[in-house]
């Protein structure tokens, strides 16, 4: 093995020499063999012509003796590379075209790619994370799925599970809204993200603090000292990176916490990607249904198996009344964790990567018919090398080689185009989008960008390849005359690959279509309220000492709420515990007096905890009856608003439902004072839910992070903010604000998703019109120049302009019309998969097939005139000297 590698070194690095030796051998092979024949009496010219003939030909033996070498292969193959290069290098303009149309199709196809390797192949960033489930319950009987747990399933899961190696709850936010903390003593007051965990959760994801320790159960403990943790960005911001911070402490919510742990940088729990601190969950004080969990299930133990284990366990929590623990008809909910953060996102993703994949179909056609033309005008060349004895497999091996180098410099310059793609496709990605930190190039993606780049080469280097490298080379020879016409059969290779890229162009303009009319369907959907740009919103986050004095946090949200309304411009202001569209409002199951079922709970509703003025500020309309007064709020009456629909679903007319009475327990009940229009709480996508409102201080829990609002034409500027700040902090200089939006941040937000759907089949059906049309020109334009001198005889024989007009148009409008028939096809097949991302608009609409075909064979019919026009213009004397 060494002798041969050795070998294979000398023969590719020391070629010189090595051709010098065997000139050597040669030349004294050969005085030997004519010293031979001299002395039998030849004369030297007669000895050396014998000799050479009985050698075989010098240049035949060194071909011989170089195809027995180790590294001939090789040798060829640079050989080859070497010339195929140059060929290229001849044809600069055939070259940039087709490396920038395949950079193209490559890049976009790479750049889709990545997202969806990091967001849905990529495995999560924990030690063995397809053990890892998250645990919550769902509740058919009032319409709720993944529920939150509670302290008793918590405990009961963590003491009696058989399936889980160990459960943590985590906390996120109330109604929603972000869980945060007010950390002071670095000048200003500042909001921090933050997480509330058990003891559990850092052990069940397996994370190993960069410095100090994790939590314990002893900090879960009531009466423990203070504790937190900190994330590497914020020790890095905060802590300048100092490693003494462990037993450092900082003032949060008012109460010195003492830092015992850095967490490490690659640390991101769940998607939350600009989380500060952590904060131990007391598990005593843990209270209502508030709290998600996350599990590691034991080796060998499947999802199934976890959720016949938790349903047996459900059983024995004590906290839910009887009475709803069996009308509810309380379920487990176990998903993997993957799956949990990645949601429906899926379906979004591979829509885009199919539209991006049909477009590089379409480049590689594109190249193909390139290629084709130029393959034909090497008809001659290509004939005599198989006359002189080339190979049908030698022949196409060179031409599949041109295909491959274009397909490697394509796909280099596409890996170039993808970076810059990613970047712009992150930035403009919508804000919900599942893992975007994980979005990345990285080996699994060159891996992909290495597979496409030779399939492509493949893909559009076949055809040429396999059409002229086979036998009839006299045919060929013959064909390559001048006197020869272009023949269909010639045409036709060219004719399906139009075909094809017409019809891919269509079923992506068709997807583009039907995306722009879900959009406009979308934003014609009126979302309930009114200007939403100009209400401006943001949050307060009270300490936990002021929670246990409800009615002094009241007093200061009302003197919060008195200097906002007292800036100039604000025509309303209120406070709630959410805002439209923020997903901060919670559902619960809502009683009616006079439509009580026995033995069955209600469905859910929208519930939100609202102050006066909420829906003038809103802009949302108030149907039927009065809106609530501060009187209301203040002598806590018991009364209550609900939407338009719930109403009608209970009562015939919405003035009907004034007086009537509802609430969230048979101990409970309120009336209703009056009744306001539907809000699409969930996105104008949705139906709007039905929606009760309550007085805000119905909810202990909102009032300690209301959701301010105000009305004023100059929202979302920094100058009303640094007013509405000045407002806040002279009830409370130590409050900050955050999460500060317009009401038009999150209608945009709703629609995100579909937009940016939207917009990238819009890009990728672009690509293929242009791609499509431009492969229709060329291949009109290139069968006008073959046809010149048939055209020349037309002229000279009495043909008039309009005939020879209407000949070329007809030739690629037919091929236009069958493309589209195609299209339509196809389209009608793959447009169901869209389903899920429309609105408003069935998947085989007519109107977008019939405006689409339409525009396409308007747009293909000047693609084949401008050909037909220049035809016209034709010198018939000069065109009968064509070739």
């Amino acid at each position: 093995m060494a002798k041969r590698i050795l070998s294979l070194f000398r023969n590719l690095f020391r070629k010189r020499v090595i051709e010098s030796a065997l000139d050597d051998e040669l030349r004294s092979t050969l005085e030997v063999l004519m010293q031979e024949k001299m002395e039998q009496g030849l004369s030297q010219a007669v000895a050396r012509r014998e000799a050479l003939i009985e050698i075989g030909g010098i240049e035949q033996v060194k071909e011989g003796v170089r195809a027995a070498r180790a590294g001939h292969f090789v040798e060829a193959l640079a050989r080859d590379i070497r010339y195929a290069l140059r060929r290229l290098r001849r044809n600069l303009s055939f070259t940039a075209v087709a490396v920038l149309t395949l950079a193209l199709g490559i890049g976009g196809t790479t750049a889709i790619f990545s997202v969806v390797n990091g967001v849905l192949i990529q495995p999560l960033p924990y030690s063995h994370p397809a053990r890892l489930v998250e645990v919550g319950l769902d509740l058919p009987g009032i319409k709720q799925f993944n529920w939150p747990l509670s302290r008793a399933e918590y405990v009961t899961f963590r003491e009696q599970s058989r399936t889980f190696e160990d459960i943590g709850l985590y906390y996120t936010g109330f109604g929603g809204n972000l869980y945060s903390a007010n950390v002071t003593g670095f000048g200003r007051p500042e909001h921090v993200p933050a997480l509330g965990v058990t003891d559990g959760v850092l052990a069940i994801l397996e994370v190993t603090p960069l410095l100090g320790r994790s939590f314990t159960r002893a900090d879960d403990e009531p009466g423990s000292p203070d504790t937190v943790m900190i994330t590497y960005g914020y020790w890095r911001s905060e802590f300048g990176s100092d490693h003494s911070v462990i037993g450092k402490t900082i003032d949060i919510d008012g109460k010195p916490s003492t830092i015992i742990g850095v967490l490490p940088q690659r640390f991101r729990f769940l998607d939350m990607t600009d989380l500060g601190i952590l904060l131990p969950l007391s598990t005593q004080s843990l209270r209502g249904y508030n709290y998600f969990a996350v599990a590691r299930l034991k080796p060998g133990t499947t999802p199934a198996e976890a959720i016949a284990d938790v349903a047996r366990m459900i059983p024995m929590e004590l906290d839910r009344p009887v009475e709803f623990f069996k009308e509810a008809r309380v379920t487990p909910n176990i998903e993997p964790l993957k799956q949990y953060i990645i949601g429906d996102i899926g379906g979004v993703l591979w829509v885009l990567m199919g539209g991006i994949g049909l477009v590089l179909l379409i480049a590689c056609a594109n190249v193909a018919s390139l290629l084709l033309v130029r393959v034909e005008g090497r008809q001659q060349e290509l004939a005599i090398r198989a006359a002189l004895g080339g190979s049908p497999g030698r022949i196409a091996g060179s031409l599949l080689l041109e295909s491959f180098l274009l397909a490697v410099i394509g796909g280099a310059l596409g890996l170039l185009f993808a970076y810059g793609g990613l970047r712009a496709l992150v930035a403009f990605a919508p804000s919900d989008l599942p893992r975007l930190n994980d979005i990345r190039i990285d080996g699994l993606v060159l891996l992909f960008t290495l597979g496409v780049t030779i399939g492509s080469g493949l893909l559009f280097g076949a055809m040429p390849a396999f059409k002229y490298a086979g036998g009839g080379a006299g045919t060929r020879l013959r064909e390559a005359g001048r006197s020869v016409s272009a023949s269909r059969k010639r045409h036709r290779a060219r004719n399906v690959l139009v075909v094809i890229q017409v019809g891919l162009a269509l079923v992506l303009l068709v997807s583009s279509g039907l995306m722009i009319r879900t959009f406009q369907a979308l934003t014609h959907v009126q979302p309930g309220f009114t200007a939403p740009a100009e209400v401006e919103t943001f949050h307060v986050h009270f300490p936990p000492e002021m929670i246990k004095d409800p009615e002094r946090l009241l007093r200061m949200d009302h003197a919060i709420l008195d200097n906002i309304a007292a800036i100039p411009g604000v025509s309303s202001a209120d406070f709630s515990g959410a805002v439209p569209m923020d997903t901060g409002a919670e559902s619960d199951p809502v009683l009616v007096k006079d439509h009580m079922l026995q033995g069955q709970l209600p469905p859910a509703r929208r519930c939100f905890w609202v102050s006066p003025s909420f829906f003038e500020t809103m802009g949302i309309p108030l149907v039927a009856g009065r809106d609530l007064t501060w009187s209301d709020i203040m002598n806590k009456r018991p009364v209550a608003i609900v939407s338009e629909n719930l109403a009608r679903e209970y009562w015939r007319n919405p003035s009907d439902a004034l007086g009537k009475e509802i609430g969230g327990s048979p101990k409970d009940w309120r009336q209703i004072v009056g009744v306001v229009g539907n809000v699409h709480d969930d996105g104008t996508s949705q139906e709007a839910p039905a929606t009760v409102y309550w007085p805000i201080t119905d909810s202990d829990g909102f009032l300690d992070s209301p959701a301010f609002a105000l009305r004023n034409t100059h929202a979302g500027t920094e100058s009303l903010m640094n007013e509405v700040r000045r407002a806040v902090w002279s009830v409370d200089s130590n409050l900050p604000l955050y999460q500060v939006h317009t009401l038009d941040y999150y209608y945009s937000k709703s629609m995100a998703r579909t937009s940016f759907t939207l917009v990238m089949l819009a890009l990728a059906g672009g690509m293929a019109l242009l791609l499509g049309i431009v492969g229709l020109y060329g291949v009109i334009a290139y069968s006008v120049s073959q046809r010149t001198h048939e055209i020349g005889i037309r002229m000279a024989l009495g043909a008039q302009k309009r005939d020879v007009l209407n000949l070329v148009v007809k030739g690629g409008m037919c091929l236009t019309v069958i493309g589209v028939g195609v299209g339509v096809a196809g389209a009608l097949a793959l447009t169901r998969f869209l389903s899920s991302l429309l609105y408003g608009v069935k998947p085989t609409d007519p109107l977008t097939f019939a405006v689409v075909s339409l525009v396409l064979t308007g747009v293909a019919l000047l693609a084949c005139y401008v050909p037909a026009r220049r035809a016209t213009k034709a010198d018939p004397i000069v065109a009968l000297r064509y070739e």
